[in-house]
């Protein structure tokens, strides 16, 4: 099953199995010295980690410009179209009159009129054919209301309904009861084109803004909330024409799109080159029949999964992030596919693994693995203190959600409670933490130090301590492994490959592998050629 056809006799295919797994479980480096193989997949990483970050940087420039400008719109609309809105408030942006919710109603159709004479953009009004679209108000109000505070008295029709859209040149009338009204709306469609992509050898995208603008009166408190947001659909112009650097422009985007495809051709090899060990190492696994065959005895998982290299693993994953975000940027760049935001996460996720599986040839080195062994033997302790940790954790999230939400401001979503929280474990924004607690309460306000008090101290002083301590512990451990276990490294080999010499020529086999575990702390695990020999034993 493992050899060629030429490996007949049992005793040859038994050798023929104990070179293979030896020879598996070497690194690139032994691999040259032992056949003289090239370590293509190790240039093929090195290659690949050059231009994938390469493609990155290009793809965030792009990004961060097309995010800016959505940023900067976002702003200037604001300041268009909201009356008297000052940068940086730390107060929403509210009204409280009747006749304010009108005066900016009014002086946002004022300013959507005036859009030509007041922006210093390209901004445009959206045409439907020949004429432009109207703004758009659109209203929320309970059915039927009939609210008498002075009487503790109220009869309402919670079914909602949703008022007539009106064009630009609707009225309303100023006098109506506000009481039903939940909510009010200004909606128009705005156009402009981002030209700094010029600069850049890239052509301009066209953007069309949908901007609502909301009044909320869903609590009825007295405080209507205003709002602006906006929509943003970015399109391929229709028509347009770039001289003086139009011939490097569009050879910038020919080279730019063949240097994605160059991308995409070396991750499917890389792809497949991993899979491809992936699938070796799974079938040599079955290497656990031959002993159960021949030893009587059965090989333990622990054993089998290690010839499954979850750094084969890791690049696969890497390989198709990076696959599928080149796909999406080819997509962006012919202006098929507009989600910046999605083939980020692709592309950011795919460079961040394949830098990770940088770590893998720095473990060849014995000086240089200290954090990957440390971080394996600490790993199965870590998550069982975390699984700990993490319960009292959520307890305090929804203690502080339920009782100090309502009063204060960083903990009135779950989101942000967990936030604030893991702030104060690091040891940031304490002090405002405490200083925002509203004193409306003096039972919650006491609530609150005790809260505070007990989990700064469970948690900095005694669970994090106790965190690092794990990590600290193990580091300990290896260093002192190292110590101890190198000089004996050789002698450990010489004797498995001694035992294993024996066993070819006796009728009896044996396998050690589940009787000893020799763990050499220079690598800080079994290194692969004693892997290979304990494994080599057991057929």
């Amino acid at each position: 099953f493992f050899c060629n056809h030429q490996c007949q006799s049992m005793e040859e295919r038994t050798e023929c199995l104990r070179r293979k797994i030896k020879y598996y479980f070497m690194n690139p480096c032994e691999k040259y010295h032992a056949r003289g193989r090239i370590p293509w997949k190790l240039m093929l990483q090195i290659i690949k980690i050059a231009i994938v970050t390469m493609q990155l940087v290009l793809f965030g420039l792009s990004n961060q410009m097309v995010v800016t400008f959505k940023e900067e719109n976002l702003l200037t609309f604001k300041h268009l179209f909201l009356k008297d809105y000052v940068d940086g408030s730390m107060e929403a942006y509210a009204v409280y009159r009747q006749a304010d919710v009108y005066d900016h109603i009014d002086y946002i159709i004022t300013q959507y009129g005036l859009l030509h004479n007041n922006t210093v953009g390209n901004h445009e009004y959206e045409k439907n054919g020949s004429s432009y679209n109207p703004l758009l108000l659109c209203q929320n109000f309970y059915r039927n209301g009939s609210i008498y505070p002075g009487s503790e008295t109220f009869e309402i029709d919670a079914h909602v309904d949703t008022g007539k859209r009106f064009n630009l040149f609707f009225s309303f009338n100023s006098q109506s009861e506000t009481c039903s009204i939940i909510m009010k709306s200004v909606t128009f469609a705005v156009m402009a084109i981002n030209l700094q992509t010029v600069r850049y050898r890239e052509l301009p995208d066209c953007y069309d803004f949908t901007v609502i603008i909301t009044f909320n009166n869903q609590a009825h408190s007295g405080r209507m909330k205003v709002d602006l947001e906006m929509d943003v659909e970015i399109n391929e112009c229709k028509d347009w024409k770039v001289t003086g650097a139009c011939k490097f422009t569009k050879l910038g985007i020919y080279l730019t799109v063949m240097f994605d495809c160059v991308i995409l051709i070396t991750c499917i090899t890389s792809f497949v080159l991993c899979t491809r060990s992936v699938v070796k190492g799974v079938l040599l696994m079955f290497y656990s029949r031959h002993c159960r065959t021949h030893s009587g005895r059965n090989v333990p998982w622990s054993d089998k999964l290690e010839f499954v290299s979850g750094w084969y693993i890791l690049m696969i994953v890497s390989d198709t992030l990076t696959i599928i975000g080149s796909i999406l940027k080819i997509e962006i760049e012919s202006k098929v596919f507009t989600s910046y935001d999605v083939c980020s996460i692709f592309l950011g996720t795919g460079t961040m693994f394949v830098w990770i599986g940088v770590i893998r040839y720095m473990g060849y080195f014995k000086k240089y693995n200290i954090l990957i062994v440390t971080l394996r033997a600490a790993f199965p302790n870590v998550i069982r203190f975390i699984c700990c940790a993490g319960i009292i954790y959520i307890s305090y999230c929804f203690c502080g959600w339920i009782v100090i939400g309502p009063y204060h401001e960083k903990f009135r979503t779950l989101n942000t409670v967990s936030e604030c929280l893991f702030s104060l474990i690091n040891g940031d924004d304490m002090f405002p933490t405490f200083k925002d607690m509203q004193q409306k309460s003096n039972l919650v306000w006491i609530f609150s130090r005790v809260y505070l008090y007990t989990f700064v101290s469970l948690f900095i002083y005694m669970i994090l301590s106790l965190f690092i301590t794990i990590i600290t512990d193990t580091y300990d451990t290896v260093k002192v492994q190292a110590a101890i276990s190198a000089p004996f490294a050789a002698l450990i080999i010489n004797a498995l490959l001694g035992s294993l010499n024996q066993n070819s020529h006796s009728d009896t086999k044996v396998c050690p592998l589940f009787l000893i575990s020799f763990r050499l702390a220079a690598a800080g695990e079994r290194s692969p050629n004693i892997r290979a020999a304990e494994i080599s034993l057991c057929v």
